[in-house]
């Protein structure tokens, strides 16, 4: 299932730490600490995977140039992780200074004190020391004001009736009753919302110095009281939806203002601009029908940007970077010459922004001038995420296919890039990876393909290999140089086979029309881009075993997985689908994001004059079950609510009944990615035992 672009960097939750937040029960148990591994055979392994450090955000204090980033651990035998805090100075080569436990790292502005969470509460440390902010508790996000007076607290808030509010005398009762749509969202029945809180922060300094005392939150103004509405939006939405101005009067914050049916429809977000000394509110993005998210004023307060989309409905739309004059109202669409996403962005200065985008498969970071003058300012085989802003300098987070996040430093005076972080060099050292090549491919309708195709280590150009070909989800999201802690290429390559990773039709990082194809042609032109990926790297690369390939995917990875398997003409000897679509016509139905189905799909499947919808439903992989005769692993977590897991159950179940060979593999406590470290490893090894099953 698709995620939306402009969470890119959250789905690098999927991609990069997902679940690296610290639970808060975790907080009473001794912290997990940077494991020693060392690894047989100098291949990676689970193991050495789940060993990694996860480097998540990274925050510099302009005031003291000390940078704070968090970087989490996992235990696989205690099957939990927690998050550390590392306070450095990246001028003597990122001595800590300080580590402790948190999340949410955020520098006050005063003398180095860094405000954090843990256990939901918000705390001020300073000198090593912690000043638990009273008040805080449950905070789930902050935003500091500018004048470090005020601070916005972001909590849920009960929306709807629960079972028990209404029949008090049934405590135990375990059912739900709704009457309208989205009662569920992604994994979570739906009966909060978060919502922002606008509270002075009061701070008691010890004698006339500036060590802190005491801190305390006065009585929040929630911006969205009486209502439903989520603010940030769930599920990947954090602090970054919010924004204060400069002169700590004004308050920008993104909110769909709809519940219900109306809700899962639409993708219509604004910008709200709340003036906190007059109460006065201004929708600065009305009319506009598509999402528009993630405010930021300029240092000055003269522009705000925002990203926004344009379409209602189309959750993968052109997220467009956007400026408005706050005094003038005059409006500028900075991005139009990109002609592709822009992922994330920041303010670099009054006059220009910088921004990260995805092109030909790779994410680098831009600059962008007011007058809509595009310079690309990072080059290489990786991907690039915005970390923050420092003076005259960007701290990043980079990664690819054969390395995870680590920071870099980017100076915007020359160009010259720094890595200042080497998380995991303990664990690189002890293995070798496997080479990585863009290989430039003809579609059956004459365009040019980039495809990824990934070499074992060790590789023997004598040797015959077995190779798999990757099917992306999304559908739009792109095969660039991401790292996974599960759909992992080294992984996969350190088996012993090798990866062909096509940017197939309807991926980002090629211009809007590639982009766009997909949207109502499910078994179209993607589907024959896919086998033009395998069929020509098989026929080309002569290490590949024309007799030994497979075919593995996720979400409309999985989708494509069970749609091949009717249709590959004896191309594979074996399949895996994990959280795919089996059934489009349940999947229309079960689906809790509705806007997804409608435009994807191009309608319902009872709309029998429109031809777009018809197409779709004719393609549902279900109806060729028939065709079925290849190995097939399905894998699904049951509290995935975008694909329900009877979508899993159905096609092992069909298989089965066929008398194909087939495997399932179900998580009861998963939602659509797989979380829990050791259901992490129990995926690996289910997944590389059953490739090598049929295919060595």
């Amino acid at each position: 299932m698709k995620l939306q672009h402009f969470f890119l960097m959250a789905s690098l939750a999927f991609l990069t730490a997902s679940c690296c937040k610290q639970n808060a029960d975790d907080t009473q148990l001794p912290p997990i600490t940077k494991p020693q591994i060392t690894i047989e055979g100098g291949r990676l392994t689970p193991e050495a995977l789940w060993a990694m450090g996860r480097i998540g955000s990274v925050k510099t204090d302009l005031e003291t140039g000390l940078l704070a980033y968090t970087v989490s651990y996992y235990s696989v035998r205690e099957n939990r992780s927690t998050t550390w805090i590392r306070i450095c100075n990246p001028v003597e080569n990122m001595r800590v200074i300080d580590e402790f436990t948190g999340s949410d790292p955020a520098w006050f502005g005063n003398s180095g004190v860094l405000a954090y969470l843990k256990g939901g509460k918000l705390y001020l440390r300073q000198d090593g020391k912690d000043t638990e902010v009273e008040g805080s508790d449950e905070t789930e996000g902050f935003l500091l004001s500018p004048m470090r007076d005020k601070v916005v607290i972001i909590k849920q808030v009960k929306t709807v009736q629960t079972t028990a509010d209404k029949y008090p005398d049934l405590p135990l009762a375990t059912g739900h009753v709704h009457e309208d749509l989205m009662y569920k969202h992604w994994d979570e029945w739906t009966e909060t919302a978060p919502q922002p809180f606008v509270c002075q922060l009061d701070i008691t300094y010890r004698g006339e110095g500036i060590s802190i005392k005491s801190a305390k939150l006065g009585e929040g103004k929630n911006l969205l009281e009486g209502t439903a509405f989520e603010s940030p939006m769930k599920p990947f939405g954090g602090v970054e939806q919010l924004a204060w101005n400069p002169n700590n009067e004004e308050i920008a914050y993104t909110c769909r203002k709809k519940t219900g049916l109306d809700y899962a429809v639409s993708t219509n977000s604004d910008i709200y601009l709340t003036d906190l000394t007059t109460g006065k509110e201004r929708n600065l993005t009305e009319g506009n029908g598509g999402y528009d998210i993630n405010p930021a004023y300029s240092l000055s307060g003269e522009w705000i940007a925002w990203l926004s989309m344009e379409r209602d409905g189309y959750e993968s739309d052109e997220n467009r970077l956007m400026v408005e004059n706050t005094k003038t109202g005059e409006r500028r669409f900075l991005s139009r010459s990109l002609d592709d996403h822009v992922d994330e962005y920041a303010w670099a200065d009054d006059s220009t922004l910088v921004f990260t985008a995805c092109k030909q498969a790779t994410v680098h970071l831009y600059s962008v001038t007011l007058d809509g003058k595009i310079t690309r300012l990072t080059e290489g085989q990786y991907d690039y995420a915005l970390g923050d802003m420092g003076w005259n300098e960007v701290y990043l987070l980079r990664h690819s296919m054969r390395e995870a996040n680590e920071i870099y430093k980017l100076s915007l005076a020359d160009n010259s890039l720094t890595q200042l972080t080497r998380e995991n060099d303990n664990i690189y050292s002890q293995i070798e990876m496997g080479r990585v090549e863009p290989r430039w491919q003809t579609t059956t309708d004459g365009k040019q393909m980039l495809t990824w195709i990934i070499y074992p280590p060790k590789f023997d150009p004598n040797k015959k290999y077995p190779a798999l070909l990757y099917c992306e989800g999304g559908p739009q999201s792109p095969v660039s140089q991401f790292w996974s802690f599960r759909w992992n290429f080294m992984m996969m390559s350190a088996n012993d086979y090798i990866i062909v990773a096509p940017n197939r039709r309807g991926l980002p990082g090629f211009g809007k029309e590639w982009n766009e194809q997909i949207s109502g042609d499910y078994g179209g032109q993607c589907m024959q881009d896919y086998f033009t990926a395998i069929d020509e790297a098989a026929t080309n690369i002569p290490q590949i075993d024309k007799d030994r390939l497979g075919c593995v995917g996720a979400s409309f990875g999985g989708f494509s997985v069970y749609w091949i398997a009717g249709h590959h003409d004896h191309r594979f000897k074996a399949f895996i689908a994990h959280d795919g679509i089996f059934n489009l016509e349940m999947q229309y139905l079960e689906t809790e994001e509705k806007w997804f189905a409608s435009w994807d799909m191009g309608g319902a499947y009872w709309e029998k004059d429109n031809a777009t919808a018809q197409r779709t439903f004719a393609n549902s992989p279900h109806k060729f079950v028939h065709k079925w005769d290849t190995p097939i692993l399905c894998i699904h977590g049951e509290k995935d609510y975008r694909i329900l897991a009877n979508q899993a159950m159905a096609a092992f179940d069909a298989a089965k009944m066929r008398g194909v060979p087939a495997e399932l593999l179900i998580f009861p406590d998963e939602n659509h990615w797989v979380l829990h470290p050791q259901n992490g490893i129990l995926w690996q090894r289910t997944f590389f035992e059953w490739l090598d099953r049929w295919l060595k």
